[in-house]
């Protein structure tokens, strides 16, 4: 099969596609025929050998997919050959066939297309237990989201939308942006790259919600963001930290927390698809149900052919994807 091959771990700009045997399926596992891929920032890391995780070379990158079940392993019940499905993996989504867990597997909706069925997965999956479980989002509630126009970004302003945020608040880099996270459904813009952050970004929260400050705080950005972002929280707000975009950890300091009666708290969501597959599967239902509803739809701003795969990680890297970006590869 045709896939992207990571030899020895290196910049991806020094991966190419090649070939992989085709994979045939374990116990309890599932082969699927790729049709579309999702991309995203983590997939760097994994090329380059810098994630938690680091697969036996040579493997192919890509965290999610869509396409058609064509092979059952020993075991296997609930899922047919002929199937259309969405998949989350640690790694094997950039290739034309991707070996699984079928618990990491989901039974797309026929309303759901591949691009779009891969587009829903582990973004909105993300974004989905960061405002429900780690934010306990309520009706009601005011939600700032960092990175609003990115994949994660994309994925919180319709989920708070759909789950009855009061109000949105976008914060996004430039002019441009702004337009993908308005178009996506947040009230309110505030451009990340205004002179005084610290400041501008408490004063412009304060503002849209009548000086109560941001409820929940969805940050897949870190750096100079963050400590802005703590500023600008309500009394009992939530701030989940999901990543770190613009490349820099903050530093969080614990007396601020004590006085302002905020908490910060992290998510790592392989963490749930390993270890509670079912509550995974019932948020997924969820997510494809929303979409059907017309409550939620992906921006894909771009597709790529699978030989192209460089260009759009060089936008993740650079700070320069939209929504979501998306490999054919059938």
């Amino acid at each position: 099969m045709r896939a992207v091959v990571v030899e020895e771990f290196a910049p991806f700009d020094e991966v190419s596609v090649g070939d992989l045997p085709d994979p045939v399926p374990g116990k309890g596992e599932v082969v699927i025929d790729v049709k579309a891929a999702e991309l995203n920032y983590p997939d760097i890391l994994v090329i380059a050998g810098q994630y938690q995780i680091k697969p036996q070379r040579p493997f192919s990158p890509g965290k999610a997919a869509a396409g058609v079940i064509s092979a059952l392993g020993e075991g296997v019940t609930g899922f047919s050959i002929g199937d259309r499905v969405s998949v989350q993996v640690e790694y094997g989504a950039y290739a034309q066939k991707l070996r699984a867990p079928a618990t990491s597997v989901f039974r797309m909706p026929s309303e759901v297309g591949f691009i779009k069925g891969a587009a829903l997965g582990l973004v909105y999956q993300t974004a989905h237990f960061a405002l429900v479980e780690r934010a306990r989002m309520q009706t009601g509630d005011a939600v700032l989201v960092l990175g609003a126009s990115g994949g994660i970004g994309v994925a919180s302003v319709q989920l708070a939308t759909a789950f009855g945020a009061s109000t949105i608040i976008a914060g996004v880099l430039g002019e441009e942006n702004a337009a993908v996270a308005r178009k996506c459904g947040a009230d309110v813009v505030v451009d990340l790259g205004i002179a005084d952050l610290r400041d501008g970004l408490r004063d412009a929260v304060r503002a849209a919600t009548g000086g109560r400050g941001a409820d929940v705080v969805i940050d897949p950005v870190g750096g100079a963001a963050n400590g802005a972002a703590l500023r600008a929280m309500a009394w009992r707000g939530r701030m989940v930290i999901i990543g770190f975009a613009a490349g820099e950890i903050p530093i969080i300091k614990a007396n601020y927390l004590l006085v302002k009666n905020i908490e910060v708290s992290g998510l790592q969501w392989s963490d749930y698809r390993d270890r509670d597959p079912e509550w995974v599967r019932r948020v997924q239902d969820e997510i494809f149900a929303l979409h059907v509803a017309g409550k939620v739809d992906p921006f894909v701003s771009r597709t790529f052919p699978l030989s192209d795969f460089r260009e759009p990680l060089a936008l993740l890297r650079d700070g320069r994807a939209q929504g979501k970006l998306i490999l054919e590869v059938a």
